[in-house]
Order: C-alpha cells, then sequence, then structure tokens
C-alpha cells in the first residue's frame, strides 16, 4: 500500500511525459486522477490505522510496513558491507501527514489548472515532488528518508524558478541554497549515525552497520567506543545541532527563515500551497521522527532553546505579518508564526504539547492551503496583491468574502474551527513546563487577531473600490479546491477526536522515549 501511494505519482509523472503536448486536456487529467487516487488510499490508510499502536520506535508498533533489501554491497574498502534497506510504515507521528500530502497534492493539481506556459513539464514536476513528499512520511531507513528529501530539491527549484514571478530565479536560488545546507548537515549527521550503530545479520549473524530508525532509537545497538556512544557527549549533541538546523531551515527557524517569503511570493499559487502546506511540516516532522528519538539526551539539553526558538518565531512572524502590505507575502510571515506554536508544543516534552504540535502541523496545512488558494484567485482577476487597493469586496464578491472569512478566522484560532483546538494543546502543554515563555508567546495570539482582521478590513469591508466593481466572483473549480479543505477546517473544530485519537498513541510513546534518554536539562 504504501509503495503505491508514494510512487503512484512516478507513474503519473511518465504518462504525462508520454502524452503529445497538443493533448492538454490529458495533461491534465491524469495528474487530477493519480493524485485523487492517492487521496482514496491515504483516506484507506487513515480510517484502517490501529489507533490503539505505538509505533515510533518499535517494529511491532508500526503498520502498512514494508521491508525488504534495497542495496546491499559487500566488501567495500574501508567500509565494509553496506546495506540500506527498503523500509516503510507508519505510526500516529506520519499517518496524518501521508493523508496531509496526499490531499494537498490533490488541491494543487487543481489549482494548476489555469498553467499554459510548458504544462507538460511542470505537470511532470509537480508529480516528482509528490513522491518526495510522501516518501519522507513513510521512511524508517535513514538512507532512503534522505534520498526522498533530495528528490524534492530538484522539482521546487524548477517550479520557482520557471513558472514563479518576477523574481523567481533569486527566489529559487536562495530557497536551493539554504536547503542544500540542511542538507550537507543531514548528510554527516547520517554518516555519523551509520559508522556508530550496528546489528546483526539475521541471515549470517554478523554485525554490519545500519541506516535503519529503528535500530537507531536503541541505544544497545551503538558500538562502543563509536563516534556517537553514550549518552550526553559532545560529539552527540554536534551532531544533534547538524539535525536540528537541517531540519529548521525547512520549517523555517528564526533566523534560518529569510528564503520563504521570497520564494512563497515568486511561486506560482499552488506550489506556495504545497510549500506551506506540506514542505514546512517536513522540517518538524524531522526533528520528531529522528532528531527526537535517536539524540533523547541532546533533545532534552536543549529543550529551553527550542522554547525561546519558539517565541521568537512566534512573535517575530507575526510582526512581520502585520507590516505587510502584500496578501501573500502577510500570509509567508504568517506561516512563520503558526510553525512557532509547533516548535512551542514540541517543547514542552509532554503529550498534550505534542499533540498540540502535531495537529497544528496538520491544521496549518489545510487552513494556509486556504489562504494561498484565495490569494491566487484574487491575483487571478486584479493581477495585484496590495491590501490597500481593494475594498468592499463583500459586495463584489460574496462568495469569495465566505471562504476568506473561514479562513481568516481558521488562521486566528477561532473556536469551532481547527486551529483553536491545535493552538491550545500547545499552549496548555507548553505552560506545564515553560510558564513564562508560555505567557510571552501568547502575544503571538493577539498580533494574528490583529493582522489578520485589519486585512479582512481593509480588503472586505468599507466603500467598494470602482476599479474592481466587474471583478468576477469565486467559480466552480476554485471552489472545488477550496471546499474540501473548509470542510475539514469545520470538521476537526468541532470533532478534533477525529485526529486527535489517532496521534496520542505515538506521542505519548515518543514523549516517554524523549523523557528517559537524559537527566540533564540546558537552563538560561
Amino acid at each position: 500500500m504504501l509503495t503505491w501511494i508514494t510512487f503512484l505519482p512516478i507513474i503519473g509523472m511518465v504518462a504525462v511525459l508520454i502524452v503529445p503536448k497538443e493533448n492538454q486536456g490529458a495533461v491534465k487529467w491524469l495528474p487530477l486522477v493519480i493524485t485523487g487516487v492517492q487521496v482514496v488510499l491515504a483516506v484507506i490508510i487513515f480510517f484502517n490505522f490501529n489507533r490503539g499502536m505505538a509505533g515510533i520506535n518499535t517494529l511491532e508498533g508500526m503498520q502498512f510496513v514494508e521491508k525488504g533489501t534495497w542495496i546491499d554491497i559487500k566488501g567495500v574498502p574501508w567500509f565494509g558491507r553496506i546495506v540500506v534497506e527498503y523500509f516503510m510504515g507508519v505510526d500516529g507521528l506520519s499517518v496524518s501527514m501521508v493523508l496531509l500530502t496526499a490531499l494537498i497534492s490533490f488541491i494543487a493539481v487543481i489549482a494548476s489548472w489555469n498553467i499554459e506556459k510548458s504544462l507538460k513539464g511542470y505537470m511532470a514536476m509537480l508529480l516528482l515532488l509528490d513522491t518526495g513528499m510522501m516518501g519522507v512520511f513513510v521512511a524508517l531507513d535513514f538512507f532512503l528518508f534522505y534520498v526522498f528529501w533530495e528528490v524534492m530539491l530538484l522539482p521546487m527549484y524548477f517550479l520557482i524558478g520557471v513558472w514563479g514571478g518576477p523574481r523567481r530565479e533569486y527566489a529559487a536560488i536562495k530557497f536551493f541554497l539554504y536547503t542544500l545546507l540542511g542538507s550537507v548537515l543531514m548528510l554527516l549527521a547520517m554518516i555519523a549515525l551509520y559508522f556508530s550503530v550496528t546489528v546483526l545479520d539475521p541471515s549470517t549473524g554478523e554485525k554490519i552497520y545500519t541506516f535503519n530508525m529503528l535500530a537507531m532509537m536503541d541505544p544497545a545497538n551503538f558500538e562502543p567506543g563509536s563516534l556517537l556512544a553514550g549518552v550526553g557527549t559532545q560529539w552527540r549533541y554536534i551532531a544533534y545541532v547538524a539535525l536540528f538546523i537541517g531540519f529548521a531551515i525547512k520549517v523555517p527557524i528564526f533566523p534560518f527563515h529569510t528564503w520563504l517569503p521570497d520564494a512563497h511570493v515568486e511561486a506560482p499559487t499552488a506550489i506556495s500551497v504545497i510549500l506551506a502546506g506540506v514542505l514546512l511540516k517536513m522540517g518538524t516532522y524531522g526533528i520528531l521522527r529522528i532528531s527526537y528519538p535517536i539524540f533523547p539526551d541532546a533533545a532534552n539539553y536543549f529543550v529551553v532553546p527550542l522554547a525561546i526558538l519558539a517565541l521568537i518565531n512566534i512573535v517575530y512572524g507575526a510582526l512581520c505579518a502585520m507590516a505587510q502590505t502584500d496578501l501573500k507575502k502577510l500570509i509567508a510571515y504568517s506561516s512563520v508564526s503558526h510553525m512557532g506554536v509547533v516548535l512551542l508544543g514540541m517543547a514542552a516534552m509532554n503529550t498534550q504539547g505534542m499533540v498540540g504540535a502535531v495537529f497544528q502541523m496538520f491544521n496549518h496545512g489545510t487552513i494556509t492551503a486556504m489562504l494561498f488558494l484565495i490569494v491566487g484567485v484574487i491575483y487571478d482577476r486584479a493581477h495585484t496583491r496590495d491590501i490597500d487597493s481593494f475594498g468592499g469586496l463583500a459586495i463584489t464578491m460574496p462568495k469569495y468574502t465566505g471562504i476568506m472569512t473561514v479562513a481568516f478566522f481558521a488562521a486566528l484560532g477561532l473556536p469551532g474551527l481547527s486551529g483553536f483546538i491545535s493552538e491550545a494543546f500547545s499552549f496548555l502543554g507548553a505552560f506545564q513546563t515553560h510558564r513564562v515563555i508560555t505567557i510571552l508567546s501568547t502575544a503571538g495570539i493577539v498580533l494574528t487577531a490583529a493582522y489578520m482582521l485589519w486585512a479582512l478590513q481593509r480588503m472586505f469591508l468599507g466603500q467598494p473600490n470602482e476599479k474592481w466593481a466587474g471583478l468576477p466572483d469565486i467559480n466552480g473549480r476554485e471552489l472545488s479546491a477550496l471546499v474540501p479543505l473548509a470542510i475539514i477546517v469545520i470538521v476537526l473544530g468541532v470533532y478534533p477526536g477525529l485526529m486527535i485519537d489517532v496521534l496520542t498513541s505515538s506521542l505519548n510513546h515518543l514523549v516517554e522515549v524523549v523523557k528517559t534518554g537524559a537527566p540533564v536539562a540546558l537552563v538560561p
């Protein structure tokens, strides 16, 4: 099942490249059908997921497991035998991200319907990106994880650099260099882990190095005297920081965030949807999947600095958003702020905070996807995103205003919508362990309400601008992308247990793994 859901877009990519470019209909409909099937598979996995199994660091707790040998090279000088496993599985941490990835990819294809420039290349890159994203969330072998992580870099570079706005080349190269820096640091940490962890080959009984993430999470598998053996050593802290920076760039965490506004502003609407909806989550997912359970001692040691970074993200991102007049840039900076809430929940080191963090990852993906789609709707008509140039759109575009209102109020955390529950859990969890930081972080809630409502007021209320009197309201295709997201936002706001029940067992186990990892924490 996981192989199909991961590599189905590759089949679609090949099919798109085979279809003659004159057949524009097939080039559009093939990706839509492929990603639609992917959504169906993701829904089947989600609703057949056993909520009582924990996962995280045990093979028995993983579900839909697919395991075999991918690469097996014997007798390599200096390295010995190199084994890379084709190892996939999901637990409560990853199954929600699988559903989110499939959903956002499907929505992105709908949002790409108006693309005219090199449509075949665009759709091929989009489907390749889909496979890379999905692979990251199901891979349980570090080498396989890294391959999928790197696969995403090339299509994102071209999707921004070829199909983006006027400054697309600058935004694309900035995104590429930032992400490449993170990848290099991740690679170094991965190599250090590989030469520190050994397992017994079941067929020969010999000790072999491994990229198996679950093996890396067991301290007993670290070879005595190896670089990363022991607890609380300098090299373990260095490896943790290297991994953390690699993932922090993707989140993005201050001060590694400066690529994000440029990438969002220049990217096509559908790529902004994917960037905010899925790619940012890969950073926090990587910390939770790899950094925390493999280096629990370092995770405990650096927990207070993480909480401080979360505070900076929340407040700084909100202040930057408040200063924007470009609607797309406002939403880009709001993502920095909202991902800070995820970090705060992660820094709580308790089940409430962790559940809030992962639930916020899912909710931010759906809500921010709505917001970027909404920006695309108005930009396609007015060819401007300047907030101050609008006014009275509620009269001109009533259906558009209704959808926009749901998205804006979900983003500011209105009770009854999904954003409220995840933010509440994140703050509740963090308040138990970082009281002062959490109190200061609540300023972000006020600031978010301020910039969201101010933008809403300037664009939709007041006297209509005669310049935009003839703007057509949102059409059926655009609604088909937005309405499913709005339904999810409302349903999870009213019945959050649908998602929380999936997360709890795994995240409770993750907290236990991390808390028992080290007795010492770094304090300010």
